[in-house]
């Protein structure tokens, strides 16, 4: 007997707004199945608005409003059955992040839930790695965003610990983030990774998936530090303008790749990672997961 469910997931980050739709499959006898049916990704940047107004801009709130329309629609098209809508740091800081919410139940109908830190970090972490790991190694778990990095240590197969901080690439293009907020994430990883012979990185977020599809590599195969900190030389070598037209990245791509890949490789100086794993998971694929296993709420389609 199979099952094949719809479920979706919105994202609303600092730097982008995503849409993920998936399929979740069930047959008699087997584990459940998680298959990405379609991704819609728009570069709306509220932590730019946010993080040096405090407020989202009226322009912004209405490209918040017609995109979450837009998302209703897909959804409803695609038959999704269950959807979870999660707003993170730049949502929770503005203060009318509560007001522009509101506003979107009232012309969408999408209720968006406004998460902290550290549950962002618990619903990345629920993302089923055994796919991609081994369940004899530790890894650092590193989600990088515009507002905030998650980092989670995973022992194995489980994880032991989360944390989030506000080091975010829109945070650093915009200079703000305060030297002890580094040193406080620094004390954190060592503090954490130190009683482990060896540790690799799990790295996840837009930015690492777009460096990890330039490489080559096959999925599953690791980056070295080496690798990464070359690619970053490289990118301090173009100007924005250069990275759009030779390097061929999107423009809201081009300057926060940069301080993104910084802040992966000061995660493997501090725990002394070699090797940085991509899997291509994040916020929205841990929503996903965790409204099928009920260990977060969910709204009917």
């Amino acid at each position: 007997m199979l099952s094949i469910k719809k479920y979706a997931a919105i994202d609303i980050g600092s730097n982008a707004v995503r849409l993920l739709i998936a399929n979740i499959i069930e047959e008699k006898g087997k584990e459940v199945r998680f298959k990405k049916s379609s991704l819609v990704r728009v570069p709306i940047r509220l932590g730019a608005d946010v993080f040096l107004e405090q407020n989202i801009s009226k322009y912004n709130q209405q490209r918040m409003l017609d995109t979450m329309k837009a998302f209703k629609l897909l959804m409803k098209s695609h038959k999704v059955v269950k959807y979870k809508a999660c707003a993170t740091s730049a949502m929770r800081e503005a203060d009318n992040g509560q007001q522009v919410s509101e506003a979107i139940l009232k012309h969408s109908n999408i209720k968006i839930d406004i998460i902290d830190g550290e549950e962002e970090a618990a619903i990345i972490a629920a993302t089923d790695l055994h796919a991609f790991i081994d369940d004899s190694k530790t890894y650092l778990y590193v989600d990088v965003g515009g507002g905030s990095t998650e980092f989670s240590i995973i022992h194995n197969g489980k994880k032991i610990t989360s944390r989030s901080f506000k080091i975010g690439t829109v945070r650093l293009l915009n200079d703000i983030v305060k030297n002890e907020t580094w040193a406080e994430a620094e004390a954190w990883v060592i503090k954490h990774t130190a009683e482990y012979e060896k540790i690799d990185l799990i790295g996840s977020g837009g930015n690492i998936n777009k460096i990890f599809k330039i490489s080559g590599k096959k999925l599953g195969k690791p980056l070295t530090y080496f690798y990464l900190s070359s690619y970053y030389k490289t990118l301090q070598t173009y100007s924005y303008e250069e990275r759009i037209t030779e390097l061929d990245l999107n423009q809201d791509r081009a300057d926060v790749i940069i301080p993104a890949t910084r802040i992966y490789l000061s995660a493997m100086k501090w725990s002394g990672a070699k090797d940085i794993y991509v899997p291509k998971i994040g916020l929205s694929d841990g929503i996903i997961k965790s409204m099928y296993h009920n260990t977060i709420s969910s709204n009917t389609q």
